[in-house]
């Protein structure tokens, strides 16, 4: 018996790996190829390792845009939709777990619901409502759209950490006077803080790699990373080693991001789970 669960466990483990490096493998070949030349890039077969590395690729990208203009705007918007989008998620969640109707599960599918729909099915009346009020190209205009966008995402991830808080604790603090925002304030996000984080840390990613809207809702002034790096496709053609480097520097804050906040992720996310 023993050395089934042995045999188990190792079959299990090895189908990990092989999961994590599919998932890893289109990461390593985008940084692989940022330092390769654009005649290595599209080189048949493909070099993996013995190629003439350069960083003439990063180079051409950091004189040839601005990079950290657009690295600004990534950090507003996405912490900005994020944090708008937690003040109105939040007491929506409280009042939706701890007052909850008859019809509080039908809204919540409802939002749940809104996620589904193509986000192309809704540009021509999106465009039209954003040009009329001037939020065209504009980082107020994204933060907009993208709270719209994640909110049902905010609402149902903090419906469920609420619902994992005894009920009798947030009586108890209404007993000795607390008034509704108090309560909101001292007692249940400091309970819930580990489900608040994660859900601040997945819709900042979530906004941080959204390229949709940011292509069609903006130009060159307020671009985000996501359009920095369409800014690299040309009429002539794709050029892979200047375009891998170019997602490099994109993707490059919200990776450090999420490695160093992975603990704090896994547990927001794995909040409530074993009572």
């Amino acid at each position: 018996m023993a050395g089934r669960h042995g045999r188990n466990k190792l079959v299990f483990t090895a189908l990990a790996w092989v999961l994590a490096l599919l998932v890893f493998f289109p990461l390593l070949w985008t940084l692989l190829t940022s330092f390769k030349t654009e005649g290595e890039a599209v080189a048949i077969p493909p070099k993996f390792l013995f190629f003439d590395w350069t960083l003439e690729n990063y180079a051409e990208v950091w004189e040839r845009t601005d990079y950290l203009r657009h690295l600004r705007n990534s950090i507003i918007i996405s912490l900005g939709s994020t944090l708008i989008g937690l003040a109105v998620a939040i007491p929506a969640a409280w009042a939706m777990a701890f007052s909850p109707t008859r019809s509080t599960r039908t809204v919540l599918l409802w939002m749940l619901s809104t996620r589904m729909l193509p986000a192309v099915g809704v540009l021509v009346p999106v465009y039209l409502l954003f040009k009329q009020a001037g939020l065209l190209d504009s980082r107020s205009g994204l933060v907009l759209i993208l709270m719209l966008t994640n909110l049902p995402i905010m609402v149902w991830m903090l419906y469920t950490y609420f619902r994992e808080i005894p009920r009798e604790i947030l009586e108890a603090a209404r007993m000795d006077g607390a008034t509704p925002l108090r309560e909101l304030a001292y007692v249940l996000a400091p309970m819930a803080l580990p489900g608040i984080a994660s859900t601040l840390l997945l819709n900042v990613i979530l906004a941080w790699n959204e390229s949709f809207w940011t292509l069609n809702l903006t130009a060159a002034s307020t671009g985000p990373l996501t359009a920095f790096i369409a800014s690299f496709s040309a009429p002539e053609g794709l050029f892979y080693a200047r375009l891998s480097a170019a997602s490099m520097l994109a993707i490059a804050p919200i990776v450090v991001l999420g490695w160093l906040s992975q603990k704090q992720l896994v547990r927001g996310l794995t909040f409530g789970a074993v009572k």
